[in-house]
């Protein structure tokens, strides 16, 4: 089983990006689950939403403690919670950031850490600073438990019509960037 943990703030698309990763796992004949965590249901208020995928049915229920991958929508939550708190050593960590992994001073890092400018990509391909889609599309160019064609369809039955197809370029640059980057 594949546990993902994604963080953010409250109408970033934090949970709407666990139910699309949950939805790309599907297409794909997978099974998945998505489900949110929430503390006080206000925008800006830290949330959390969880995603697990597995090729047999899934009976866990509970909240993911040890995640193998952990999305960070807002950078600014490494101040206020540990965010990365029970990540596998040899997981992946997905900050949305224009900064390095270095700047960002973090004490312990798993294996497979990188940083996107998500929020830039959003803003340029949307028009509005709603990350989600762009890092789904990092996750699926470096963690490969979903293809990019599933997560771009997960986006488009999410966002049908114009705003669907200009979070599937946020998805596909963030894809190509992060190709380009772990190439180099």
């Amino acid at each position: 089983m594949f546990e993902v943990r994604i963080h953010g703030r409250g109408g970033q698309g934090v949970v709407t990006a666990a139910e699309m990763l949950s939805v790309a796992a599907f297409l794909e004949g997978k099974h998945a689950q998505a489900f949110p965590s929430f503390g006080s249901e206000r925008t800006g208020a830290p949330v959390v939403a969880f995603c697990r995928i597995d090729d047999k049915e899934i009976r866990l229920r509970e909240p993911i403690q040890t995640p193998d991958a952990v999305i960070i929508q807002d950078p600014t939550l490494f101040k206020a919670l540990d965010v990365t708190e029970g990540l596998k050593a040899d997981g992946y960590l997905i900050v949305n950031t224009g900064r390095s992994i270095e700047e960002l001073h973090l004490k312990a890092l798993p294996r497979h850490a990188f940083t996107l400018p998500a929020t830039e990509l959003a803003v340029k391909h949307v028009g509005r600073p709603a990350p989600n889609t762009a890092l789904l599309g990092a996750f699926a160019a470096e963690v490969g438990v979903v293809s990019l064609d599933s997560v771009l369809e997960a986006i488009r039955r999410a966002f049908p019509g114009k705003v669907g197809e200009a979070n599937v370029e946020a998805a596909r640059e963030a894809f190509t960037l992060m190709r380009t980057q772990t190439a180099a």
